[in-house]
């Protein structure tokens, strides 16, 4: 395994990319209510992009046909977008990559539409604090398992599953580098994390089973029982003396 280290001229593009995938998520999200379709999400988040003159990470990689990724209720991430009509009651996660001078910026958040059940909010936020747990674990010094074991311990604390078929994982000229970042293991194993890693964190929390399952479409990954689940992303980077989280708007 190659892990790359950024210099400080490359972090820096990064922060430009990062910032704009932010600041195209927050828009998107501010937008989801009912009777939205996720096609028109979409085409918001492209607008966005372009108008920023930075292009879509996502559309056309590995022919991905969409300018981001939303995923509803059972959906867990890598749904397409289409006319799928939003409605109350949903939880409506959003993915957008954004590349701008040669460097992707990733990021992700879920949006809970008038939810009123108490084990679905008790899910979204268990995993919104479970990304922030794992970025605080993101020390220069530590190992890139104490960032996975965050996520883990506080999923389950909150009582839902962590889910294990997918995983985060480096991010920079290549929107998937080195190293790979799961949801779950014991701290202290695996990379040492130094100063300019660049990696994007991302709790996949079911409020049921971990088990998941990948559509006929061959994208769109659905939990096997059913039940909700939730999804948080940040891009950040390990710097000297602490970590920072390039995707805040």
């Amino acid at each position: 395994m190659t892990i790359p280290l950024k210099s400080a001229v490359e972090l820096e593009a990064m922060r430009v990319s990062c910032r704009m995938a932010a600041e195209v998520l927050a828009e998107v999200a501010a937008a989801v209510r009912p009777g939205v379709t996720t096609g028109e999400l979409d085409a918001l988040a492209r607008r966005l992009i372009e108008g920023r003159r930075a292009r879509p990470s996502f559309l056309g990689y590995r022919k991905y046909p969409a300018a981001m990724c939303i995923s509803v209720n059972d959906e867990v991430i890598h749904g397409i977008p289409g006319r799928r009509v939003v409605q109350p009651g949903d939880v409506v996660s959003l993915d957008v990559g954004v590349l701008k001078g040669g460097f992707h910026g990733d990021c992700a958040t879920t949006v809970m539409v008038g939810v009123t059940d108490p084990d679905v909010i008790r899910l979204v936020e268990a995993t919104r604090r479970a990304l922030a747990a794992a970025v605080a674990a993101a020390r220069p010094g530590g190992r890139l398992s104490d960032v996975s074991h965050a996520v883990q311990g506080i999923a389950e604390a909150s009582g839902c599953s962590v889910v294990r078929d997918f995983v985060g994982h480096g991010v920079g000229r290549h929107l998937h580098e080195d190293p790979q970042i799961p949801n779950y293991g014991k701290p202290g194993r695996g990379p040492v994390l130094k100063p300019g890693m660049t990696l994007a964190i991302e709790p996949m929390v079911n409020l049921g089973g971990g088990a998941v399952r990948v559509l006929d479409d061959g994208w769109t990954v659905v939990t096997k029982d059913g039940r909700p689940s939730a999804h948080f992303e940040h891009t950040v980077a390990v710097l000297g003396e602490n970590v920072e989280v390039f995707t805040v708007s």
